[in-house]
């Protein structure tokens, strides 16, 4: 991993929240940084390669536009690091993380549609062999997903 300047700390700490919705936002982004857009968008990609960035998009509310779920499954210890890498393979999967219960592995899904949704459930159960329980939605809360970044 490539060491983090200034300018990298703050694409990943202070556009968390009001990332510009412009035809060229990442020119407003090197505005605001001071440099231009394609160290911006180099940046990015770097940080990216890196793990420091696993996703840039929107967040939209769930089902408003689409289908999607929460899932989790049971993974035996040894395996979770391996079924935790091929829930991350898939498109439709945002983000996946290890939760201390018997049900270890939780992970969001976003499709088309929610048979798009169930086919990856399946897919995802006929290649570990371990059920994933489907979470869908009862009601919705909003949640920050904006986070302080400790620099050491």
């Amino acid at each position: 991993m490539t060491l983090m300047d200034d300018i990298d700390r703050r694409l990943l700490s202070d556009f968390q929240r009001g990332f510009p919705l412009e035809e060229r936002p990442f020119a407003v982004l090197a505005e605001r940084l001071g440099i231009s857009e394609d160290e911006v968008i180099r940046r990015l990609d770097r940080l990216r390669r890196d793990g420091a960035v696993s996703r840039l998009g929107a967040v939209v509310r769930p089902n408003a536009v689409g289908a999607s779920t929460l899932a989790a499954m049971a993974v035996p210890p040894a395996a979770l690091e391996m079924v935790a890498a091929l829930v991350s393979a898939y498109a439709e999967v945002n983000h996946n993380y290890q939760r201390d219960h018997r049900l270890n592995l939780w992970f969001v899904v976003a499709a088309d549609s929610r048979e798009q949704v169930a086919a990856v459930l399946e897919e995802i159960t006929l290649r570990t062999g371990i059920e994933v329980l489907d979470l869908p939605m009862m009601q919705d809360f909003h949640i920050d997903l904006g986070f302080p970044i400790q620099w050491n």
